[in-house]
């Protein structure tokens, strides 16, 4: 009989993974993660527990131990098929075996198999990741330790021999996480969307810190850091020296640099952002989109943040340009047969069907619609722009990548991943091979200001002509291991890995020089590195060039007309060499040392991977399906809803905007503002006339009132400003100061302007 404080799963089966501790390690923008799981056998057979979980599409899993008792089992990198063969003979024979590999679907999906646990038998599982933190829109650098894996939704007509997919009961894991940073900058802060217990510092110029977790924390959502330093945007090198072992000339013998780099823009290029291109918004319209954004009585149902966030998009874009938008789920829909321009009847046209948008549309199936859209021809001088907001994740992600990437030279793609278990690999993976910026929206986040934040990025002029060079001593040469920059954006860190071979009697100084040409206009930004390792490291920089080769070489395999077998072949051969993660491996560790007969059947626990998730069988090709209708939650309201009146009085300001940038003088203007129409209209500038009046108006009060939310605003604002510039007005000091003294502000024409 199981004790009622065990944990139990929905079938009141024993759970054999207890706990979960973290240890995170941060080194300037560079997180080495150590995870261990207890595992307790309760029943009276042996056991077999399978885990399936979440970790970041961009991680480098590198180490994978189990202790049992005082014995601990260090797992080795094969070829994925020989370890799984292996662990087969072993649990059959009794042995214990332990099993680690990544979804050769999905690069963030793992799966644990722990096998041939005895009665009351214990284990320690260790799994080791590398990754490197993100860059937030407000310079801070994010950390998220995922817990909840969604369903891959898979299209009926794909599902035949796909596992079905049962809801989990809620399993209170408890989380322990401890923190410690280690920086070259200052410590600014570091926050988080779970409480900790207070920051502390460890050195007196603040650039080594601890931090812990409040205990207690039921691990239910995702655990997101985010880490600030003084000086974020500080370029720098580091050299790391090559593993003893390895034969020189390798990737792992020779020494190994990692370049962060954050391109400043001419400050005049910058100040005129685009007026032209094709913004495609493409929005995930399934039925979990009409879940809450967060856990909060406050909390926005995520298809209704979808449509503030498209009201605001809408408002943003400049004049003349191409727009169009799509929703999708089961099946796609546009608003318009073909982009078309914009225009105050287009952007009403469009914003009357925004209002009436639901999570009406069934399942996620993201490929065609993206088929549809790159079918359509682009229009000349109008870079095209995709935007696409998903809360889901889809069983032919990596299908869905080699589509975003054939088509790279015709778009740039800014993808955004909507609450917690949004897959990393399909939002990050877009983004990347779609030569864009992706965001995840989780917790508390507001979704606006992170896609207005991407919308700066698309309205910025395209880099074009990008290249490296490298300067370094005689006897030396540097090759580079990461992918051929192919986009850069202002501020945004772009990383380069190389491999240094060679040796130089003298100089021991190099450096780099990234070229590009923006608006026709050269820019040069160069870096001095030296040629000495730095202290040990321990391979971290090492195994993330190898993973940022693996990937490459991942994406070659797949790609039309490619030696798929001899491109497989190098990357079992790079990723056994560095010891981390690939699709085409797997870590194996079997304890040769216990060997015990099994009478009848090993009992299989599948573990549930978190609360609110959904515990999913796995099979060899790890597609995940919706068995039925009832296994996802739907929304069964038809588009016909009526949507809520606006809240936000941001939004409520921004909705009444015209096209063109201007407001005109009315009730609703005045309501924003407190103030009845005929108190406004009496106050106005004689010379001036009604819709200068308003926009003067608006414009003041947003930066008066609403200076904190200027991210979201900033390019209504940069239209009304335009639109007043163009209409010339007599008396626009005058219009200021009466406006100011209508708002009780005092704001000047320098700040507005105008």
């Amino acid at each position: 009989m199981v004790n009622c404080c065990d944990l139990v799963s929905e079938k009141n089966e024993p759970v054999p993974l207890k706990s979960i501790s973290v240890e995170l390690q941060v080194r300037d923008h560079v997180a080495s993660v150590s995870s261990c799981l207890q595992y307790v056998n309760e029943e009276e057979r042996p056991l077999e527990a399978v885990f399936v979980f979440p970790l970041p599409a961009d991680a480098a899993v590198c180490h994978f131990s189990a202790r049992i008792g005082e014995q601990e089992i260090v797992a080795e990198v094969q070829d994925k098929q020989s370890a799984r063969d292996q662990y087969d003979d072993a649990v059959s024979s009794g042995q214990q075996a332990f099993l680690l590999e990544e979804s050769e679907e999905s690069s963030d999906v793992f799966k644990l198999s722990v096998g041939c646990l005895s009665p009351g038998q214990k284990a320690s599982i260790t799994i080791v990741y590398i990754i490197e933190l993100s860059v937030q829109a407000d310079d801070a650098l994010r950390f998220c330790l995922p817990a909840v894996l969604n369903p891959r939704y898979t299209p009926a007509v794909s599902a035949a021999g796909v596992p079905e997919v049962s809801s989990a009961s809620v399993i209170p894991y408890t989380l322990s996480l401890s923190v410690e940073v280690r920086s070259s900058d200052r410590i600014s802060k570091l926050e988080s969307s779970c409480p900790l217990d207070p920051l502390e510092f460890l050195d007196a110029q603040h650039t080594h810190a601890t931090v812990n977790l409040t205990a207690g924390h039921r691990f239910d959502k995702d655990v997101e850091l985010f880490l600030y330093y003084e000086n974020s945007h500080q370029p720098s090198a580091v050299v790391e020296a090559g593993a003893s072992a390895a034969p020189s000339g390798s990737l792992m013998g020779d020494p190994a640099l990692m370049i962060s780099l954050y391109p400043e823009f001419p400050a005049d290029v910058m100040s005129s952002l685009a007026s032209r291109g094709e913004f495609i918004f493409v929005v995930d319209r399934s039925g979990s989109m009409d879940c809450k954004m967060h856990h909060g009585n406050d909390a926005q149902m995520r298809i209704e943040s979808a449509r503030d966030t498209l009201l605001l998009l809408l408002k943003s874009l400049p004049m003349g340009c191409y727009f169009n938008i799509y929703g999708f789920g089961s099946h796609f829909e546009s608003f318009f047969p073909q982009s078309v321009v914009y225009s105050e009847d287009t952007m009403e046209e469009a914003l009357k069907r925004v209002k009436s948008m639901s999570a009406d549309m069934g399942g996620t199936e993201i490929l065609q619609p993206l088929k549809h859209i790159y079918s359509q021809p682009c229009y000349p001088d109008h870079p095209r722009q995709l935007f696409i907001f998903t809360d889901g994740e889809v069983w032919n992600t990596k299908e869905v990548l080699d589509l975003v990437k054939r088509h790279v030279y015709s778009h740039r793609c800014f993808s955004f991943g909507i609450g917690e278990g949004a897959s990393t690999a399909l939002i990050t993976g877009m983004a990347r091979e779609g030569s864009g910026h992706a965001q995840f929206i989780t917790g508390t986040d507001r979704m606006q200001p992170k896609v207005m934040q991407s919308l700066r990025f698309a309205l910025q002029p395209a880099v074009d002509n990008i290249s490296v060079d490298w300067t370094v001593p005689e006897g030396v040469k540097v090759d580079m291991l990461s992918s051929s920059i192919n986009t850069l954006f202002q501020g945004q860190r772009a990383l380069i890995y190389a491999q240094i071979k060679g040796q130089s009697s003298g100089k021991k100084e190099g450096a780099v020089t990234v070229k590009y040409k923006l608006k026709d206009q050269p820019v040069t930004n160069q870096l001095q590195f030296t040629l000495q390792p730095t202290e040990d490291t321990g391979l971290t920089i090492h195994r993330l060039a190898a993973r940022s080769v693996i990937r490459s070489l991942e994406l070659e395999e797949r790609a039309e007309g490619a030696d798929a077998e001899n491109v497989r072949k190098r990357i079992v051969e790079l990723s056994v060499q560095a010891g981390v993660s690939s699709a085409h491996t797997a870590f194996i560790g079997i304890n040769k040392d216990h060997n015990q007969t099994v009478k009848g059947p090993l009992l299989q626990r599948r573990v549930p991977v978190a609360p609110m998730a959904l515990q999913m069988d796995f099979d060899s090709t790890m597609h995940y399906s919706m068995a039925s209708s009832n296994s996802m939650i739907e929304s069964d309201d038809e588009s016909d809803q009526k949507a809520e009146p606006l809240k936000d009085p941001v939004l409520q300001l921004v909705s009444l905007q015209k096209a063109t940038g201007c407001w005109e003088l009315n009730a609703s203007l005045a309501a924003v503002f407190g103030k009845t129409e005929d108190e406004v209209t009496n106050q106005k500038t004689a010379q001036v006339d009604g819709s200068v009046w308003a926009t003067v108006l608006a414009l003041i009060w947003l930066y008066a009132f609403k200076s904190d939310q200027q991210v979201e605003w900033q390019f209504v604002a940069m239209k009304a400003a335009s639109w007043v510039r163009s209409q010339k007005p007599d008396s626009l000091s005058q219009c200021v100061c009466d406006g100011n003294a209508l708002l009780g502000c005092q704001v000047t024409e320098d700040m507005l302007g105008i």
